[in-house]
């Protein structure tokens, strides 16, 4: 196995895993019959992620691009079908899933229609999905502030900035090792970001377990 295919592997490996942490969220719907302390955008975003990818991976004939993201738009379908069944708000997320399915659609037409064909349609296709990818990165940094703040970590998820550690280093890697920059430029503040959260987690788990003990019960 040469190292491009070790890194094809690592990035369907790592890229499911982190998009399996979902079925933590759906477990905890399932127990408690409700979707209340559950985010409903991010299945909404990553699944129109995974769909950007899907067809531009059907473009340029990747098959580990094709693969991951098959794979990917399936389990946040799952999870936005699963979503809908449990939440109160169901008039809020129809109106979310249609906002989506409109952005699909009109995206669609302008890349299948209008965009010229060829390597300029692959350019503004790469060029769109790399731009929603780091917006998806950065994200989880708009809760910064409170974290700092707050000194708790509490929001954010230890084993999701490590899976999302270990996708973006892999896809970083292999963008660089197949010449793609559409796909190893995105990935960049993915690292960066896990790096940040590790950061956190050490200043702020380090600090909490530092503190001296309280009595609850005074006599």
């Amino acid at each position: 196995m040469d190292f491009l295919q070790l890194l094809s592997w690592a990035c369907i490996i790592f890229t499911v895993g982190m998009f399996s942490t979902g079925l933590t969220d759906l477990k905890k719907m399932k127990a408690s019959q409700s979707a209340d302390n559950v985010q409903f955008l991010p299945f909404l975003t990553t699944c129109l992620n995974n769909l950007g990818w899907l067809y531009y991976g059907m473009l340029k004939k990747d098959g580990t691009v094709l693969l991951v993201n098959v794979i990917g738009a399936s389990l946040q379908a799952l999870y936005i079908f699963m979503y809908c069944y449990y939440t109160k708000e169901k008039r809020r997320v129809i109106i979310q899933t249609l906002a989506m399915v409109t952005v699909l659609c009109v995206s669609w037409v302008y890349f299948d229609m209008i965009s010229p064909k060829g390597d300029a349609q692959l350019s503004q296709l790469g060029l769109a999905c790399s731009v929603f990818t780091v917006s998806m990165y950065l994200s989880p940094l708009a809760d910064l502030v409170d974290i700092i703040r707050t000194h708790s970590v509490e929001r954010l998820s230890f084993s999701l900035t490590v899976m999302t550690f270990l996708t973006s280093t892999s896809w970083t890697l292999y963008g660089l090792q197949i010449h793609d920059l559409y796909i190893m430029v995105p990935n960049t503040p993915g690292i960066a970001t896990s790096l940040i959260r590790f950061c956190l987690f050490w200043k702020f788990a380090a600090a909490k377990q530092d503190k001296p003990y309280h009595k609850l019960i005074h006599t």
